[in-house]
C-alpha cells in the first residue's frame, strides 16, 4: 500500500514539474512576441491586453497573478530536484530580465507597473514559504 501511494505522489509531482516547464515556456512566448498574443487570440488586436481582475494598476495583476503561480509551481519542483530553473533566484531574475526585454521587442513596452508585480508575485510566495516554516 505505501509503495503504490509513493508511485501516485511521484506521479503527480512529475506532473507539476511538466506544468510548471510548459508555464515556463509559455511564459517567455507572451513576453517575447511582438505585442500581446492573448490580445490577438481573444480579441483580434495585438495591442488588446487581458484584464483579469479590475484594479487601478491595470493589467499589471496579471502579471502578478502569472508569477505568483510560477513561484508556486516553482517552489513544488524545488522540493523535488536541486536545479537552478526551479529556484526562487531564477523567478527573480526571469521576471527582471523578461520585463527589461521590451525595451528592444517591437510593439511592446516595458512598464515599472509590469517589473514590480512580476517581482511582487515572486516575493509573496518567498515570503509566504518562509512564514510558514
Amino acid at each position: 500500500m505505501y509503495y503504490i501511494k509513493f508511485i501516485m505522489k511521484n506521479n503527480i509531482l512529475k506532473l507539476i514539474e511538466y506544468v510548471y516547464y510548459l508555464s515556463l515556456f509559455l511564459l517567455f512566448a507572451l513576453y517575447l512576441f511582438p505585442g500581446s498574443l492573448i490580445g490577438f487570440l481573444l480579441h483580434g488586436d495585438m495591442s488588446r491586453e487581458l484584464n483579469l481582475v479590475d484594479n487601478p494598476i491595470g493589467t499589471s495583476i496579471n502579471h502578478f497573478f502569472y508569477f505568483v503561480y510560477l513561484t508556486i509551481l516553482a517552489s513544488v519542483c524545488s522540493s523535488r530536484k536541486k536545479i537552478f530553473f526551479n529556484n526562487f533566484y531564477f523567478i527573480f531574475l526571469l521576471s527582471i530580465i523578461l520585463e527589461s526585454s521590451h525595451l528592444v521587442i517591437p510593439n511592446r513596452a516595458f512598464e515599472l507597473n509590469d517589473l514590480f508585480a512580476n517581482i511582487a508575485g515572486v516575493v509573496t510566495i518567498i515570503m509566504i514559504k518562509k512564514i510558514l516554516k
